[in-house]
């Protein structure tokens, strides 16, 4: 499936998986929760051939694809819907933590747009995540090009955005690395920013929500985040501003 600018795209980083690990079951409940009749009841074979799965649950939990979770989907080429799982090993992880990174795309229509937070929290608290992000695709190719590294990533962040540290280079996992359009920090993430601080995210607050383990998501723009428009960029230079911790900068 091929995903464009037109896709929503969500991204949560949590604790590595661990053995019987029930978490990968968990977050395709809870996306299928999240929107209405979707069923995430087929995968893509080795060959890009996709293949029914009639057992899911009980195939997706004894399925591992090196530390991570094979794709899932919803055969629905007007509606396309995918999850997957992947590690990120522990030299590569903040703080020296291996990670499981969890991915998602939907399109970036109404529909899924009322239903955004709820899918986003959903992923992120049925993977216990420290952190994650809704962003459109097109956005978050850009944020992504704000981690910078004199060796690896030489270049200056677009629009004027400021540079992150590569994951390895950020001292704990509940840093959040980069921003979004629609953000999740769990309580530990939150803590690890500075977030809540009645004195300055009095705007923040009014556009966020907690969850029930005590975590936030907390929506930056009304609308999808759209770099084009300068009032989103600049909404975005100010979640920046207030939380330094973001990508390794600095201290809260």
């Amino acid at each position: 499936m091929a995903f464009t600018q037109n896709t929503l795209s969500i991204h949560v980083y949590a604790p590595a998986l661990m053995g019987d690990d029930s978490r990968p079951v968990a977050v395709v409940h809870a996306m299928e929760r999240a929107i209405p009749g979707l069923r995430l009841e087929w995968t893509v074979s080795d060959d890009h051939e996709l293949r029914p799965l009639p057992q899911r649950d009980a195939w997706l939990a004894q399925a591992r694809r090196n530390g991570g979770f094979p794709l899932v989907c919803n055969n629905d080429e007007s509606y396309p819907v995918t999850i997957f799982g992947v590690a990120e090993s522990a030299r590569f992880g903040p703080g020296g933590q291996a990670l499981l990174e969890v991915h998602a795309e939907l399109p970036l229509e109404t529909s899924g747009l009322a239903a955004a937070a709820d899918i986003l929290e959903g992923i992120a608290e049925g993977a216990r995540a420290f952190w994650g992000h809704a962003t459109p695709f097109e956005a978050s190719v850009e944020i992504s090009r704000q981690t910078r590294d004199p060796v690896r990533k030489p270049g200056v962040s677009p629009r004027g955005l400021p540079a992150l540290k590569l994951p390895e280079k950020i001292p704990a996992p509940e840093i959040p690395a980069r921003l979004g359009w629609l953000n999740y920090w769990s309580a530990a993430a939150a803590r690890a920013i500075g977030l809540p601080d009645p004195a300055h995210d009095a705007v923040l607050l009014s556009q966020a929500g907690r969850t029930a383990t005590g975590g936030w998501v907390v929506r930056l723009t009304d609308a999808p985040l759209d770099l084009d428009n300068p009032a989103h960029l600049d909404a975005l230079k100010r979640a920046y501003e207030r939380f330094p911790a973001i990508g390794g900068r600095a201290t809260p």
